[in-house]
């Protein structure tokens, strides 16, 4: 029996989600777990784990694919689709008004004392967020040791998120086959189950009509996804040619989207080759503060690739030329919206392609307990996530250079808020923007 929850209630929460996902995805995580596990009660903590689980494992950005797939969980294809977009959408916009901002008029006074406030605060929702996760994901010494391991692994030793994955899937496999009986057995859930409130789409529901596998739900799937892909860029060869700026936009992020496991960091370096070595389409210094935009803003940090499209499509001499020169802004919005495009498609046929595979899972010990020791490996990950968004805000000119002392106080209130009076995201986030722009103004 599909659950009961209204869509246009669903479709209010995404919107709104899409305009306050700060954070990273992280900070994106725990609102949506805030308000759909613990406050409306739509889903289950074991439906979202698991949801999770499998969204870590794909390229791309996990928090749009976990909006994805909970939507699609509720409310069909459709329900996914409109979860997934207006994650996306509201960063898009807001990312194309920045960017022209920035490279038309280079007046960035007032988005850099936001900035200056927002920054402490994405900190401590980081921080927050790896709290939240921990204290329910971690329930055995061996998950506490997979995380802790996954922390000194990626903080000292720099190892790759992927590798950091199949290690955790791999010791959650052999412990779950192998091993004594845990939090992931069959047992243990049905008493808990029994004093906790239930959700809509509790541990216990069954899977909806339109999550079970079909072949023939895949091969549909695939057809459109694949069609979705090449049309757009079969039209951008035909009229603009292969090597066309565009078309090369559309070729090199649908590469980028393909490596993205491990969230936007793993793949910012090869941004960042192809983006300002290799394509010319933005300059080292434009790169940076586009991250800085990107950070800052809501949506996943991966958005970063529109402040690069609009950039590079609205100096580009390729774009300069189709748009003419009083059209620079909409060359650099058609830019960011193809790129846009080609970014996030791949995640939508991963969500839609395997979420029935994904449910057909749910409470097999032999596909739960790997995705659970992943979970605890993500907790040492978003906790190294924390430290790194810590150290450049605190000491932004590096340990050499002066502690700044306003955004560590910042960070401090936020994390009490956020910790102690268990405070509305967005009002923390709004408190210290204000705070960042008087600061600013007061200090210069």
């Amino acid at each position: 029996m599909q659950p009961n929850i209204p869509f246009w209630e669903a479709f209010r929460f995404w919107l709104k989600l899409g305009f306050i996902s700060f954070g990273g995805p992280a900070g994106q995580i725990a609102m949506m777990h805030q308000e759909l596990v613990d406050k409306r009660r739509w889903l289950s903590e074991g439906r979202f784990l698991h949801a999770l689980n499998y969204c870590m494992m794909l390229p791309g950005p996990e928090a749009q694919q976990l909006a994805t797939y909970i939507g699609w969980l509720m409310h069909r294809t459709w329900g996914g689709i409109v979860a997934g977009v207006l994650f996306v959408l509201p960063s898009l916009f807001i990312l194309i008004g920045l960017s022209w901002i920035y490279i038309a008029y280079g007046n960035t006074t007032l988005v850099a004392g936001l900035f200056f406030g927002i920054k402490p605060a994405v900190t401590a929702i980081v921080l927050q967020a790896a709290w939240r996760i921990g204290s329910r994901a971690l329930k055995t010494r061996l998950l506490w040791a997979i995380a802790g391991a996954a922390f000194i692994a990626i903080f000292a030793f720099g190892t790759p998120f992927p590798a950091i994955v199949v290690v955790a899937g791999l010791i959650g496999y052999v412990g779950g086959r192998f091993g004594p009986p845990g939090p992931h057995s069959h047992g243990e859930p049905e008493k808990s189950a029994k004093i906790k409130i239930s959700a809509l789409i509790d541990d216990e529901t069954p899977t909806p009509e339109h999550a079970r596998f079909s072949w023939s739900r895949v091969a549909r799937v695939v057809v459109i996804g694949t069609l979705l892909w090449t049309l757009p860029m079969g039209l951008l060869t035909v009229t603009l040619g292969w090597s066309h700026t565009l078309t090369q936009m559309g070729w090199f992020f649908t590469k980028a989207a393909l490596l993205t496991f491990g969230g936007a960091y793993a793949v910012l370096p090869y941004v960042y080759q192809g983006a300002v070595t290799h394509f010319g389409w933005l300059t080292p210094t434009q790169m940076i503060d586009g991250l800085a935009l990107g950070e800052t803003t809501p949506g996943p940090l991966i958005m970063v690739v529109a402040f690069v499209a609009f950039v590079g499509g609205y100096q580009t001499a390729e774009m300069q030329a189709l748009f003419g020169p009083d059209g620079l802004f909409l060359a650099g919005t058609v830019a960011a919206c193809v790129v846009t495009w080609f970014t996030f498609l791949p995640s939508f046929v991963f969500i839609l392609l395997g979420g029935p595979l994904v449910e057909t899972t749910h409470g097999n010990l032999n596909f739960t307990a790997p995705l659970s020791a992943i979970t605890a490996a993500v907790v040492g990950v978003i906790l190294n996530l924390a430290l790194f968004f810590a150290y450049h805000v605190f000491w932004p000119a590096g340990f050499s250079g002066h502690f700044e002392w306003a955004a560590a106080g910042l960070s401090v209130a936020a994390a009490i808020a956020l910790f102690r009076y268990q405070a509305n995201v967005m009002l923390v986030i709004a408190a210290c923007a204000v705070c960042g722009l008087l600061l600013r103004g007061w200090v210069l």
